[in-house]
């Protein structure tokens, strides 16, 4: 996809936001929707949320087919990693990844995006692909101001969750 298709789709989730305002769930489950409808290689999209306390990941939204990993340890395969380092993580080939906790045997690639609010990473967006290395720069900027869009309409509302 373009850079103008990604442009799009951020201006269709940001429309879709401003009708679900009044639900972060609602809002963060036609995220996901519409990220996999209308992204090819996006097989499975989530939203795991920190818990600081207990140093734990907790699914909040998806979209796909359901998993087993609805809890996952700071640290832990691809997501609990972001969840330390804050940084995007890529992975072109998830067998090539010792770290890796596998949702489906049909995963070949995975794309994290840390979720930032008032400067502290409180969640993630989490992306499965079937297909071998998808994700472009373009994917992970697109995601990143996914979440930035997400983070400046339900601010400290996602604390809650």
């Amino acid at each position: 996809m373009s850079t103008a298709d990604h442009a799009e789709i951020l201006q269709q989730i940001s429309k879709l936001l401003k009708k679900e305002y009044s639900s972060v769930q609602r809002g963060l489950n036609s995220i996901c929707d519409h990220l996999k409808n209308n992204l090819k290689a996006y097989d499975w999209v989530g939203f795991y949320f920190s818990d600081f306390e207990n140093q734990m990941l907790h699914l909040k939204a998806f979209s796909g087919t359901p998993t087993e990993h609805t809890s996952i340890p700071f640290g832990k395969g691809i997501c609990g990693q972001v969840a330390l380092s804050n940084e995007n993580f890529v992975v072109p080939d998830v067998k090539a990844q010792d770290n890796y906790i596998a949702c489906s045997v049909d995963v070949r690639s995975e794309l994290v995006v840390p979720l930032f609010l008032e400067d502290k990473n409180i969640g993630q967006i989490d992306i499965d692909s079937k297909t071998p290395n998808p994700f472009s720069k373009e994917d992970e900027e697109l995601l990143s101001s996914v979440c930035k869009l997400v983070s400046a309409t339900y601010g400290n509302l996602l604390k809650q969750l």
